[in-house]
């Protein structure tokens, strides 16, 4: 299994410098290949792949004014190149939006693959640096394992980071267990499982708005383009990165606790894009960061031979009764526990969702059963008069 090990390190000056530069060149030729792949389809309809702009790439280096892109590596401007053309084919499938233009605010990122960079005895020598990176190893790699690719990434915050990808020959599956779960996301509770179990939302956003809010005002204050600005902005970037650090901790210690206790997992299939255009609950939403905590769970059941079932969106967990299977005509979010009025059950709406999500997943994994709920008389009403007479 792959698995990608960062650290933090602190560069010397020199290694600083020759970064910096390499990423630069990185963003300048990521943008100019972006630049040309939009002028030449808006203005003659003209798509341009990978190959053309590698092409560019070769005669860029001759121009005279482009001559310092010989000064870095090569393998991060290729690398930066195809990451453009993987951007263009997520945009085409539907999967992302159109590639933006990269900012030197933002930071930066350079990726070194086996050719640009050695490992030995356990430090990692970058191509044209004759030192070693001064990494803080907080976690040793096992030993065996060797780097297939060095990312070495600038944070908005002025920090340096180094992510090690190896092939990880001591990630093996778990022991097999007969539990399962269905998991129900909420704002309040960031989980409710079917176990009867909820897990608090820790909300790091609303944790340090304030603080955020402090350093954003001050930020304001500053002349745009002073040195003092520049400092105002990196002090809200480690905010926001505080913030990150706090939401992805939590998170990766749930999905690893949940993925170590059971040996299937149901979660649903939620449309989370959709969800934030919302103004009221948007920022709820982001803050609880729904679709992290799924993406984790996918690739540690993965790594750990574990089931992950996703259910349609569109089954109704939470109107749906789990003991006669009645479903209500509405719900709204305020009503946090209902009466089934058949049965007469009493249902904590999280949990009995999460209930219902299990039978739901089991049920399509064992026979493959639909979860789609039947069609609506008012929709169907509406399908009957399309059709022709």
């Amino acid at each position: 299994m792959e698995k990608a090990y960062r650290y933090r390190f602190y560069p010397t000056a020199e290694q600083e410098k020759l970064l910096r530069r390499t990423m630069g060149c990185t963003r300048l030729v990521y943008n100019k290949a972006l630049a040309y792949r939009t002028e030449s389809w808006y203005e003659r309809q003209e798509r341009v792949g990978y190959g053309e702009t590698s092409s560019m790439l070769t005669n860029w280096k001759k121009e005279e004014e482009l001559d310092f892109l010989n000064e870095v590596s090569c393998v991060p401007l290729q690398q930066g190149l195809r990451h453009l053309q993987t951007a263009f084919t997520n945009f085409f499938a539907g999967r992302a939006k159109y590639p933006n233009f990269k900012k030197k605010h933002n930071g930066g990122s350079a990726e070194f693959t086996k050719s640009a960079f050695r490992w030995k005895n356990g430090q990692v020598f970058l191509a044209k640096c004759n030192e070693p990176l001064p990494i803080r190893w907080s976690k040793q790699i096992p030993e065996g394992c060797i780097p297939s690719t060095i990312t070495v990434k600038l944070t908005p915050a002025g920090l340096w980071f180094v992510s090690i990808l190896v092939d990880d020959y001591t990630i093996q599956p778990l022991p097999k267990t007969d539990k399962t779960i269905g998991l129900d996301v909420g704002i309040t509770s960031l989980i409710a499982t079917s176990d009867g179990d909820k897990i608090a939302n820790p909300k790091p956003f609303k944790k340090l708005r304030k603080k955020l809010k402090t350093q954003q005002k001050a930020l304001a204050r500053k002349h745009s383009g002073s040195n003092n600005r520049e400092k105002a902005r990196r002090q809200v970037a480690k905010v926001h990165a505080q913030i990150v650090d706090l939401r992805k901790d939590f998170l990766h210690k749930l999905a690893t606790q949940l993925v170590r206790e059971n040996q299937t997992i149901v979660v649903e299939n939620l449309a989370i894009k959709k969800m934030v255009k919302n103004h009221k609950l948007a920022l709820a939403i982001s803050d609880a960061s729904w679709s992290e905590l799924i993406r984790q769970l996918s690739y540690k059941c993965d790594w750990y031979g574990r089931n992950l079932i996703k259910i349609d969106r569109w089954f109704p967990s939470s109107k749906r009764c789990g003991k006669c299977g009645h479903i209500v005509e509405k719900l709204p979010l305020k009503i946090r526990d209902w009466e089934c009025p058949k049965c007469g059950t009493n249902h904590d709406r999280d949990i009995n969702a999460a209930k219902n999500i299990l039978a739901a997943g089991l049920a399509v994994s064992v026979c493959g059963a639909t979860v789609r709920p039947e069609e609506s008389k008012s929709r169907k009403a509406g399908a009957m008069k399309q059709k022709p007479n």
